[in-house]
């Protein structure tokens, strides 16, 4: 499936996940082609992961650092062309630095570091993710910086599209929603995946690339969020 589909994977010092979204791409039949921090030049690369990890240490906070990387500057000019771009938790928070996202990713509400499976519902489709409204997802989260938050007029802005959308939202295990600050991490509207305006660019705090493989995971609910952007630069779309 997908032959001759390149997903560049963005790898900065202290990311830790590249390695599980290279294996995941693999086992989809994907190339992954890891692209170091301070490169420029991303090839003929037809998608971009920024994985998970803790980028420079996760100093001054998560993903400030890293979004001053060489390789922002191509991943920026990437996303601005319109090719889909993915950022997995470290990724999310650095894709929110640069601003290619709406809000921001602050400390977990009890200020631990969390690491457990969640359940999360699909509430709109962008590049990455194409599901049925209301499909109930599990993922594992493994964070300390997953608690999203944005102005009102942002997240007014997220409702109606005009700054992005809502792509994934914790749930409970049933699809219904979460008692007012039920999100494991505090998010806001409990808000665990975003994307930006033009659907080509989305961030996560879930990890789907550690749910691929049924012998390494409980739940094989992570490829649903490749397949779709296969489709895309298989049929030349992008």
């Amino acid at each position: 499936m997908a032959a001759g589909a390149k997903v560049g994977v963005v790898v900065f010092p202290g990311s830790n996940c590249e390695q599980d979204v290279a294996y995941a791409c693999e086992q989809l039949g994907i190339t992954a082609r890891y692209l170091w921090h301070g490169e420029r030049d991303l090839g003929d690369c037809q998608a971009l992961v920024l994985p998970g990890g803790f980028s420079y240490g996760d100093y001054l906070r998560a993903g400030a650092v890293a979004r001053f990387s060489p390789v922002m500057e191509e991943v920026i000019r990437f996303a601005e062309t319109g090719r889909p771009v993915l950022g997995i938790c470290n990724g999310f928070q650095i894709l929110t630095e640069a601003h290619l996202l709406p809000g921001a990713l602050i400390r977990n509400a009890r200020l631990k570091f969390i690491c457990r499976n969640v359940a999360l519902r699909a509430e709109a489709s962008c590049d990455w993710l194409d599901l049925p409204q209301g499909t109930v997802l599990h993922l594992p989260i493994n964070h300390g910086e997953g608690n999203y938050y944005c102005d009102p007029s942002t997240l007014e802005g997220l409702r109606d599209g005009t700054a992005g959308r809502v792509i994934l939202r914790y749930c409970e295990e049933d699809g219904a929603d979460l008692p007012r600050h039920g999100a494991p991490n505090g998010a806001l509207d409990a808000i665990a995946g975003v994307s930006n305006a033009a659907g080509n660019v989305f961030g996560l705090m879930p990890h789907p690339e550690r749910a691929v493989d049924p012998q390494a995971s409980y739940t094989t609910d992570g490829p649903a969020f490749f397949t779709t952007v296969l489709a895309l630069v298989t049929e030349g779309v992008r």
